[in-house]
């Protein structure tokens, strides 16, 4: 369809969030692209990227799960693949038994490392053209929009 034929019924507001959605999709296709050479997936460099910010390169299931927001069988997944490449190292912690803790390897350190000039190129393309101070306001609306999502919800879930 040609798009000058078509006139879009959306409120400003959907127009906004579409625009987000749409961004964050190109986004995370360049970004799996990078990824894919190194054999991870978006979402299995993610894992390996909130290890490396984490004490010591490890941290417990339960906090991963929640930096990255998914659920407790997905990120079980997604650690026991990295770990059969050799990317971490998942064990119990010896306090409880029940608390899983992973590890960044020397190898999942190296690959970021491989990764980060190519990945950095990658971000930098998107927002070059915007000086420091439109993106630090974009980031504070779009961190407002959710965070104001998230208390209606806790709200709702009070009343």
């Amino acid at each position: 369809m040609n798009q000058r034929n078509y006139k879009s019924d959306l409120s400003i507001d959907e127009k906004v969030l579409m625009a987000i959605v749409k961004a964050a999709e190109k986004f995370k296709k360049d970004s799996s692209a990078i990824f894919t050479k190194y054999d991870l997936t978006f979402s299995q460099y993610n894992v390996l990227r909130a290890l490396d910010a984490s004490r010591n390169g490890q941290n417990t299931l339960a906090n991963i799960r929640g930096i990255m927001l998914v659920s407790g069988s997905r990120i079980t997944g997604l650690t026991k693949r990295l770990e059969k490449n050799g990317f971490i190292i998942r064990k119990s912690c010896t306090d409880d038994e029940r608390t899983k803790t992973v590890e960044l390897t020397p190898k999942g350190k190296k690959t970021l490392e491989q990764i980060f000039p190519e990945k950095e190129r990658n971000v930098k393309k998107y927002l070059i053209k915007h000086p420091g101070k439109e993106k630090l306001y974009a980031l504070s609306i779009i961190r407002g929009i959710f965070r104001e999502r998230e208390n209606e919800i806790a709200h709702t879930l009070r009343s």
